[in-house]
């Protein structure tokens, strides 16, 4: 199964949700990744960040859906808390480079073999974007297929 995951900005989420049939290209500025699970990332990505376990920020309904149309069998937007996302905005290298191991270490716990070169990669780019996001007026989101 091959999963498209495209991290965006938008002004808000009712923009955000007006992308969720076709994706976000051609309409927002975006950031293309692939073949992981973006919900349970989000998630573990926001723990290691905190130092808050998975339970935790799932007990704070991250990551909040802002449309699923098709009810999980189709395309569905997710809205970035604003806790990942300026954890993000704030993270320097060494950080993010810190948070990617973790995380690819939680993930081969559960069996996943993750590149951590792509890890690092994935959260500096997001990063990147998340920092465009914090200097204009809108916000992070993640379109998945």
């Amino acid at each position: 199964m091959s999963i498209v995951i495209k991290f965006f900005v938008a002004p808000d989420a009712e923009a955000a949700a007006a992308v969720a049939e076709g994706g976000p290209d051609g309409v927002f500025e975006s950031l293309t990744f692939g073949n992981f699970d973006v919900e349970e990332a989000l998630i573990e990505w926001e723990g290691i960040f905190t130092g808050r376990s998975f339970e935790e920020v799932l007990d704070d309904d991250v990551p909040e859906t802002v449309v699923d149309p098709d009810d999980g069998d189709g395309p569905l937007v997710l809205a970035v808390s604003g806790t990942l996302r300026d954890a993000l905005c704030t993270a320097v290298e060494h950080r993010l480079a810190e948070v990617s191991r973790l995380w690819v270490a939680e993930r081969a716990a559960d069996g996943e073999v993750f590149d951590p070169e792509i890890a690092v990669w994935i959260l500096s780019g997001l990063a990147d974007l998340a920092r465009a996001v914090r200097e204009g007026d809108e916000n992070l989101y993640c379109w998945v297929a």
